[in-house]
């Protein structure tokens, strides 16, 4: 009874995934001589023609490769600090940090947009990326603060009583202990930056959309089911090659941070 009750739970959840994969090979609208409801890899030869498609697949890659990239190097030096140093309002600052995280992101639509406009950062990935770091920096900071606590402040000391510099010390000692740190902090920004729609849609008004904003301009009067069902196959290739490559980290930052 009980193989019975988790089969039907996992033909549910995988339901959904089976029929997206069908009809992304199947031509769900009559074109290219090829008949509707016909077996085909037709939309995923219209994702790699057509250029609002394909670049949204770069654009998206780069902004949250960007964002990454940028929200653990300001993240790591600043949970060190928190971690390892007291200052007048250390533990305000931090309390700050996490509540401007739940802060609602369409509360700063209008002078982020506003701001970047005036920069020049309007439809690009770049002004993604950076907005996406405000958001992702806090949170990154608090689970690398929490790993870095663990790590003995002796460790520190001896590495400085060596010779070590910072950067040196940072490199050589610190990361490779807290790798499971940093696994986990850039998934969870991986995951914020790739699936988030607000500031995609408002920031990219005429060019530089991600993935997200050109899966919705796939929906219209007459709206192309398996074209949207391919390109949503491949918004998921990215998220589950991140999962596959830091599930070791993930694994280890949870028992750890339990």
């Amino acid at each position: 009874m009980v193989y019975v009750l988790l089969t039907a739970l996992v033909g549910f959840v995988l339901l959904p995934f089976v029929q997206m994969l069908v009809l992304s090979f199947t031509s769900t609208l009559p074109r290219d001589g090829i008949a509707q409801w016909q077996f085909s890899t037709i939309n995923f030869q219209s994702i790699i023609a057509s250029p609002l498609l394909s670049g949204s697949i770069v654009n998206s890659i780069i902004y949250v490769s960007l964002n990454v990239i940028v929200t653990l190097l300001v993240a790591i030096p600043a949970a060190y600090a928190i971690a390892r140093y007291r200052f007048t309002g250390d533990k305000h600052v931090f309390l700050l940090l996490i509540a401007f995280r739940i802060t609602p992101p369409v509360v700063l639509t209008l002078p982020v947009f506003i701001l970047f406009a005036k920069v020049g950062l309007v439809n690009t990935p770049v002004g993604i990326a950076l907005v996406h770091c405000v958001f992702n920096i806090p949170i990154a900071i608090w689970i690398l603060e929490s790993f870095i606590s663990a790590v003995p402040r002796e460790l520190d000391e001896t590495a400085f009583l060596d010779g070590y510099s910072l950067p040196r010390f940072f490199v050589r000692q610190l990361l490779p202990l807290i790798a499971p740190g940093v696994g986990v902090a850039a998934f969870f920004c991986f995951m914020f930056s790739w699936v988030e729609v607000v500031f995609a849609r408002i920031l990219t008004v005429t060019g530089g959309k991600p993935i997200t904003m050109a899966i919705n301009t796939l929906y219209g009067f007459r709206t192309d089911i398996g074209l949207v069902m391919a390109m949503t196959l491949v918004s998921l290739i990215p998220g589950l090659a991140v999962i596959y490559f830091v599930r070791n980290h993930i694994a280890k930052g949870f028992i750890v941070r339990t």
